[in-house]
Protein backbone atom coordinates (compact mmCIF):
# COMPACT_ATOMS: atom_id res chain seq x y z
CA UNK A 1 0.00 0.00 0.00
CA UNK A 2 1.04 3.34 -0.85
CA UNK A 3 2.34 5.86 1.93
CA UNK A 4 0.31 8.57 2.56
CA UNK A 5 0.92 12.11 1.65
CA UNK A 6 2.88 13.79 3.87
CA UNK A 7 1.32 17.32 4.87
CA UNK A 8 1.71 20.62 6.60
CA UNK A 9 -1.33 22.38 7.18
CA UNK A 10 -0.57 26.60 7.41
CA UNK A 11 -3.36 28.99 8.74
CA UNK A 12 -3.69 31.64 11.41
CA UNK A 13 -7.11 30.07 12.76
CA UNK A 14 -5.75 27.88 15.71
CA UNK A 15 -9.75 26.48 15.16
CA UNK A 16 -9.84 25.92 11.80
CA UNK A 17 -6.16 23.87 11.71
CA UNK A 18 -8.15 21.53 13.93
CA UNK A 19 -10.93 21.03 11.96
CA UNK A 20 -9.20 20.40 8.52
CA UNK A 21 -6.38 17.75 10.56
CA UNK A 22 -9.89 15.98 11.65
CA UNK A 23 -11.36 15.86 8.71
CA UNK A 24 -7.79 14.58 7.34
CA UNK A 25 -7.28 11.87 9.90
CA UNK A 26 -6.80 8.68 7.97
CA UNK A 27 -6.83 9.93 4.74
CA UNK A 28 -3.14 12.18 4.60
CA UNK A 29 -0.18 12.28 6.89
CA UNK A 30 -0.42 15.90 8.63
CA UNK A 31 3.06 15.84 9.93
CA UNK A 32 2.89 18.82 11.28
CA UNK A 33 0.54 22.83 11.12
CA UNK A 34 1.76 26.42 12.13
CA UNK A 35 -0.65 29.80 12.31
CA UNK A 36 2.20 32.01 11.30
CA UNK A 37 4.58 33.34 8.40
CA UNK A 38 7.72 32.15 10.31
CA UNK A 39 6.68 29.39 12.08
CA UNK A 40 5.36 28.14 8.46
CA UNK A 41 8.92 28.14 7.06
CA UNK A 42 10.47 26.28 10.06
CA UNK A 43 7.65 23.32 9.92
CA UNK A 44 8.26 23.00 6.40
CA UNK A 45 12.12 23.14 5.45
CA UNK A 46 12.45 20.86 8.94
CA UNK A 47 9.67 18.50 8.28
CA UNK A 48 9.92 18.45 4.23
CA UNK A 49 6.33 16.80 3.62
CA UNK A 50 4.99 16.41 0.39
CA UNK A 51 2.38 19.09 0.30
CA UNK A 52 1.89 22.54 2.17
CA UNK A 53 -2.19 23.33 2.27
CA UNK A 54 -1.64 26.85 3.04
CA UNK A 55 -3.98 29.99 4.13
CA UNK A 56 -3.40 32.99 1.37
CA UNK A 57 -4.20 35.85 3.39
CA UNK A 58 -1.95 35.73 7.08
CA UNK A 59 0.09 38.69 8.47
CA UNK A 60 3.84 38.72 7.44
CA UNK A 61 3.33 38.35 3.61
CA UNK A 62 0.37 35.35 3.87
CA UNK A 63 1.04 32.57 2.05
CA UNK A 64 2.88 34.04 -0.85
CA UNK A 65 5.91 34.63 1.58
CA UNK A 66 6.31 31.10 2.57
CA UNK A 67 6.44 29.88 -0.56
CA UNK A 68 9.00 32.63 -1.55
CA UNK A 69 11.06 31.57 1.22
CA UNK A 70 10.81 27.83 1.46
CA UNK A 71 11.09 27.00 -2.51
CA UNK A 72 14.74 27.74 -2.39
CA UNK A 73 15.50 25.37 0.32
CA UNK A 74 12.90 22.61 -0.35
CA UNK A 75 12.00 22.59 -3.89
CA UNK A 76 9.88 19.63 -4.23
CA UNK A 77 7.85 20.43 -1.62
CA UNK A 78 4.11 21.34 -3.57
CA UNK A 79 1.97 24.15 -2.27
CA UNK A 80 -1.66 23.67 -2.14
CA UNK A 81 -3.65 27.08 -1.27
CA UNK A 82 -6.83 26.96 1.04
CA UNK A 83 -8.33 30.08 1.36
CA UNK A 84 -11.78 31.46 2.27
CA UNK A 85 -11.29 33.81 -0.48
CA UNK A 86 -12.09 33.34 -4.45
CA UNK A 87 -10.88 36.86 -5.17
CA UNK A 88 -9.36 36.20 -8.74
CA UNK A 89 -6.22 38.72 -7.49
CA UNK A 90 -5.76 36.25 -4.70
CA UNK A 91 -5.54 33.17 -6.36
CA UNK A 92 -3.22 34.92 -9.32
CA UNK A 93 -0.62 35.89 -6.71
CA UNK A 94 -0.88 32.58 -4.68
CA UNK A 95 -0.14 30.56 -8.42
CA UNK A 96 2.44 32.78 -9.11
CA UNK A 97 4.16 32.15 -6.31
CA UNK A 98 4.24 28.87 -6.85
CA UNK A 99 1.14 26.76 -5.56
CA UNK A 100 0.26 24.27 -7.60
CA UNK A 101 -3.30 24.77 -6.90
CA UNK A 102 -6.38 26.57 -5.26
CA UNK A 103 -9.35 25.13 -3.08
CA UNK A 104 -11.93 27.34 -1.03
CA UNK A 105 -12.80 26.44 2.44
CA UNK A 106 -16.48 25.15 1.39
CA UNK A 107 -14.55 21.65 0.46
CA UNK A 108 -15.48 18.77 2.08
CA UNK A 109 -12.70 16.67 3.66
CA UNK A 110 -12.56 13.98 1.39
CA UNK A 111 -12.28 16.50 -1.65
CA UNK A 112 -9.76 18.20 0.00
CA UNK A 113 -7.42 15.08 0.70
CA UNK A 114 -8.38 14.33 -2.98
CA UNK A 115 -6.86 17.22 -4.15
CA UNK A 116 -3.86 16.98 -1.76
CA UNK A 117 -3.24 13.55 -3.42
CA UNK A 118 -3.35 15.15 -7.25
CA UNK A 119 -1.05 18.03 -5.61
CA UNK A 120 1.01 15.10 -4.03
CA UNK A 121 0.96 13.14 -7.67
CA UNK A 122 1.83 16.34 -9.83
CA UNK A 123 -1.38 17.64 -10.73
CA UNK A 124 -3.00 21.03 -10.61
CA UNK A 125 -6.03 21.22 -8.91
CA UNK A 126 -8.68 24.20 -8.24
CA UNK A 127 -11.95 24.97 -7.46
CA UNK A 128 -14.16 24.12 -10.29
CA UNK A 129 -15.71 28.12 -10.41
CA UNK A 130 -11.61 28.80 -9.92
CA UNK A 131 -10.69 27.19 -13.01
CA UNK A 132 -11.73 29.28 -15.91
CA UNK A 133 -10.34 32.57 -15.08
CA UNK A 134 -6.92 31.13 -14.15
CA UNK A 135 -6.86 29.73 -17.61
CA UNK A 136 -7.57 33.31 -18.73
CA UNK A 137 -4.87 35.09 -16.78
CA UNK A 138 -2.34 32.49 -17.69
CA UNK A 139 -3.56 33.68 -21.44
CA UNK A 140 -3.48 37.30 -20.04
CA UNK A 141 -7.25 37.62 -20.34
CA UNK A 142 -8.28 38.53 -17.34
CA UNK A 143 -8.14 42.43 -17.44
CA UNK A 144 -4.79 41.87 -15.51
CA UNK A 145 -1.13 41.23 -16.63
CA UNK A 146 -0.15 38.31 -18.25
CA UNK A 147 0.79 35.58 -15.79
CA UNK A 148 4.45 35.70 -16.16
CA UNK A 149 7.93 35.60 -14.19
CA UNK A 150 8.57 38.48 -12.42
CA UNK A 151 10.56 39.20 -9.35
CA UNK A 152 9.91 42.46 -8.89
CA UNK A 153 6.30 42.40 -8.76
CA UNK A 154 6.45 38.71 -6.74
CA UNK A 155 7.16 41.38 -3.97
CA UNK A 156 4.16 43.12 -3.78
CA UNK A 157 1.18 42.17 -1.74
CA UNK A 158 -2.31 41.82 -3.86
CA UNK A 159 -3.90 45.42 -2.77
CA UNK A 160 -0.40 46.86 -3.99
CA UNK A 161 -0.81 45.56 -7.08
CA UNK A 162 -4.79 47.17 -7.03
CA UNK A 163 -3.15 50.36 -6.24
CA UNK A 164 -0.22 49.83 -8.80
CA UNK A 165 -3.03 48.86 -11.42
CA UNK A 166 -5.28 52.31 -10.76
CA UNK A 167 -2.23 54.50 -10.68
CA UNK A 168 -1.42 53.23 -14.20
CA UNK A 169 -4.36 54.05 -15.21
CA UNK A 170 -4.05 57.73 -13.95
CA UNK A 171 -6.44 57.96 -11.08
CA UNK A 172 -5.87 60.20 -8.33
CA UNK A 173 -5.55 58.95 -4.77
CA UNK A 174 -8.96 60.14 -4.15
CA UNK A 175 -10.41 58.48 -7.07
CA UNK A 176 -8.47 54.72 -6.48
CA UNK A 177 -9.46 55.68 -2.71
CA UNK A 178 -13.50 55.79 -3.52
CA UNK A 179 -13.06 52.98 -5.90
CA UNK A 180 -11.04 50.68 -3.32
CA UNK A 181 -13.32 51.62 -0.54
CA UNK A 182 -9.88 53.07 1.59
CA UNK A 183 -8.57 56.16 2.75
CA UNK A 184 -6.66 58.49 0.18
CA UNK A 185 -3.75 58.20 3.10
CA UNK A 186 -3.98 54.48 2.92
CA UNK A 187 -3.49 54.81 -0.79
CA UNK A 188 -0.54 57.05 0.11
CA UNK A 189 0.61 54.50 2.58
CA UNK A 190 0.69 51.44 -0.46
CA UNK A 191 2.20 53.93 -3.14
CA UNK A 192 5.02 54.55 -0.45
CA UNK A 193 5.60 50.62 0.19
CA UNK A 194 5.45 49.77 -3.51
CA UNK A 195 8.19 52.96 -4.81
CA UNK A 196 10.52 51.37 -1.95
CA UNK A 197 10.14 47.53 -3.34
CA UNK A 198 10.16 48.80 -6.70
CA UNK A 199 13.17 50.77 -5.87
CA UNK A 200 11.36 53.97 -7.39
CA UNK A 201 11.47 57.72 -6.45
CA UNK A 202 8.20 58.75 -7.61
CA UNK A 203 4.45 58.18 -8.69
CA UNK A 204 5.96 59.09 -12.45
CA UNK A 205 8.69 56.51 -12.43
CA UNK A 206 6.25 54.03 -10.91
CA UNK A 207 2.88 54.63 -13.62
CA UNK A 208 5.98 53.93 -16.19
CA UNK A 209 7.01 51.08 -14.66
CA UNK A 210 3.29 49.57 -14.95
CA UNK A 211 2.81 51.09 -18.21
CA UNK A 212 5.69 49.04 -19.88
CA UNK A 213 4.35 46.02 -17.71
CA UNK A 214 1.18 45.92 -19.32
CA UNK A 215 -0.59 47.33 -16.28
CA UNK A 216 -2.77 49.71 -17.89
CA UNK A 217 -4.57 47.22 -19.23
Amino acid sequence: MAALPRVVLVDDHGLFRAGVRAELDGLVDVIGDAGTVGDAIECIVAGQPDVVLLDVQMPEGGGVEVIRAVTPRRPAVRFLALSVSDAPDDVISIIRAGARGYVTKTISGPELAEAVLRVAAGDAVFSPRLAGFVLDAFAGQEGQAPVVADPELDQLTTREREVLRHIARGYLYKEIALRLGISAKTVEAHVSAVLRKLQLSNRHELSRWAVQRGWTQ
